[in-house]
């Protein structure tokens, strides 16, 4: 079966609009007729479920950091049967964590030099006219630019305002694919660790209709559609195996972020998903070889978790005889005690010792490296992990002995170690990958 056709939207920065225009483009193309497969540069959670909606297919996360090249391919793979792969871009094109003579490991560019796929730059105009274009050839000469297929203003003012602009973009032989007016009013709320979560928005739907119909008016999706190239041809290749066979995974607004391409090798290796409700106060399936609580919004649901009973008491039972895992917001559950943003302190599961804080706030963020000390499900100790790291919550309390040496990206120890406690494990890093 033939690759799709890619391109890859990325800015200069955050808060350009990047978002916005991929889940416009998305909708607009997939309202045309295309079948449209979504990808997102770096470790993000929530983007991906709002290209799901957008697409109506998995959105899988790329990421140049902590994936090797047969992961990579193994899951772009995943996009056979589209027409057309369009990847969401992570902060600038070049950023990504700091490696010696490369602008940036992980980055958005590296992704899109690595698959051939042409970059549609969005670039916020607000404020400047001629100069965007002088921002626009920079990123297009970098060294180490990927092929750029063209320009989509965002925040135009005008008509006068495009034009200053566009003349600018032609005289320097830049390509403008669009402009998207500053008035369009369309805006997806956000909360601390990104925009909030598509389950828990009641309009995400209706804004990203309106999204397509925006960039339907305003994006040239004919020129665009003709700029995507397919470059390399991945390999199809063996995703993570599942840590056993049968997973009871939490599955709610406290508990949603878990990577699609985890979900996706588990179950193509033959593992059974069992998702249950911990705000609904539902125990973990009692048929479950394994418990595994992903990461997500605990301090935001800390007292509805401390009155889940059976939530409780059946974690308990299922740590007398078989493991248990929290990556994160799990981890920060299967504490003792959680102190919300007010400041009080809310009964957790007690499977392990941790007590943490959200209102000692600090923000813990970055890629991990971690040599397990004691096993960690489908992980036999001094196994080597790769994974992200990013939370505000403290830790108050650790009494139980550490999980792994845990490491940032450039090698610096990092105090946050994870526990383990007989059957039950957990960390703060989310796990991407195993190191080769």
């Amino acid at each position: 079966m033939a690759e799709p056709a890619g391109l890859v939207i990325a800015a200069p920065g955050s808060g350009q609009g990047k978002t916005t225009v991929a889940l416009g483009l998305m909708r607009a193309l997939c309202d045309a007729g295309l079948a449209v497969q979504p990808f997102k540069n770096g470790p993000d959670y929530i983007d991906p479920a709002f290209h799901r909606l957008a697409a109506g297919r998995e959105s899988f996360n790329l990421d140049g950091w902590a994936m090797g090249g047969a992961m990579l391919d193994a899951i772009v793979a995943c996009a056979q049967g589209a027409d057309l792969a369009i990847v969401e871009g992570a902060m600038g094109l070049f950023d990504g964590s700091m490696t010696e003579g490369v602008s940036g490991t992980g980055s958005t560019a590296e992704i899109a030099r690595r698959f051939g796929w042409p970059v549609v730059l969005v670039l916020d105009v607000g404020g400047q006219a001629q100069s965007a274009a002088a921002t626009a050839l920079g990123f297009a000469t970098h060294p180490q630019a990927p092929a750029l297929a063209g320009v989509i203003l965002n925040r135009v003012a005008g008509a006068k305002h495009a034009a200053m602009v566009r003349a600018e973009m032609a005289r320097l032989h830049l390509k403008v694919l669009g402009e998207v007016p500053r008035d369009a009013g369309l805006s997806l709320p956000e909360r601390h660790l990104g925009l909030v979560q598509v389950q828990e928005h009641a309009e995400a739907a209706r804004i990203i209709a309106d999204l397509g119909a925006l960039m339907r008016d305003h994006v040239d999706l004919d020129t665009l559609r003709a700029a995507a190239r397919v470059g390399r041809v991945p390999v199809p290749g063996p995703l993570p195996a599942p840590p056993a066979q049968r997973i009871a995974l939490a599955r709610d607004a406290a508990f949603s972020f878990t990577y699609p391409h985890l979900l996706k090798g588990w179950r193509a290796a033959g593992a059974e998903i069992l998702p249950f409700s911990p705000l609904a106060d539902e125990a973990p399936d009692p048929r479950a070889d394994l418990v595994w609580l992903p990461g997500g919004y605990p301090e935001l649901h800390a007292g509805r978790l401390a009155a889940a009973q059976t939530f409780r008491t059946g974690m308990h039972r299922h740590a007398e005889t078989r493991p248990v895992h929290g990556e994160c917001g799990g981890y920060m559950v299967l504490g003792t005690g959680l102190v919300d943003e007010a400041g009080t302190r809310h009964r957790m599961v007690g499977l392990l010792g941790l007590v943490t804080s959200y209102a000692a706030r600090r923000l813990h963020l970055g890629y991990r490296r971690a040599r397990v000390l004691n096993a960690v499900p489908g992980h036999a100790p001094g196994s080597r992990l790769l994974g992200h790291e990013f939370h505000y919550s403290t830790i108050l309390d650790q009494p139980d002995a550490p999980l792994a040496e845990v490491t940032d990206a450039g090698g610096r120890p990092v105090a946050e170690t994870g526990s383990v406690r007989g059957r039950v494990t957990g960390s703060f890093f989310h796990l991407i990958a195993e190191a080769p």
